[in-house]
């Protein structure tokens, strides 16, 4: 059996690539917003939350080796990967802190893909709205609310609006 640093490393690692398959789906999906390939958008949307299951997965099994190692070193079980590192061997050290720096990057590179995608998805919205407003303006009117801001009422559904 491998030891406590061994395994740790290990679950890093499996960390590391499940975040990386993340970031691969959402640049596949930013790729697809932006040929407008819906049916390519729709699935990668299925494939993305099943990444992310699994991504947690492999977090929480790190997350569990490290509670472990820290209730062998007599730390918090709740204590962070970054509070143990005095308590492995000093050349384990240099290992763990890169893993670490990299699965920080990448979460953050996930967010901002998250984010930009999520504004891809608003703005193509907002676009077919416009759109469909200039095309059947009937379907939208818009009033104001009490405070005063511009509340339109959403479209009627298609097979309500045709004929």
């Amino acid at each position: 059996m491998s030891t406590t640093w061994q395994l740790i490393t290990e679950r890093l690692r499996n960390e590391l690539q499940e975040y990386g398959a993340l970031l691969g789906l959402f640049e596949e999906q930013q790729a697809n917003l932006l040929r407008r390939d819906a049916d390519a958008v729709l699935a990668l949307a299925s494939a993305i939350e099943e990444q992310v299951r699994v991504t947690q997965i492999c977090r929480d099994l790190r997350e569990a080796a490290v509670a472990h190692f820290a209730k062998q070193n007599s730390q918090p079980a709740s204590s962070s990967l970054r509070q143990l590192l005095p308590h492995f061997q000093p050349e384990v050290q240099p290992l763990l802190e890169a893993l670490m720096v990299e699965i920080n990057h990448l979460i953050h590179r996930i967010r901002r893909g998250a984010r930009q995608n999520q504004i891809l998805l608003s703005r193509t919205v907002e676009a077919h709205e416009d759109a469909l407003r200039m095309l059947r303006p009937e379907l939208y009117s818009k009033t104001y609310s009490p405070r005063g801001q511009m509340a339109g009422s959403s479209p009627a559904p298609a097979w309500q609006a045709a004929g």
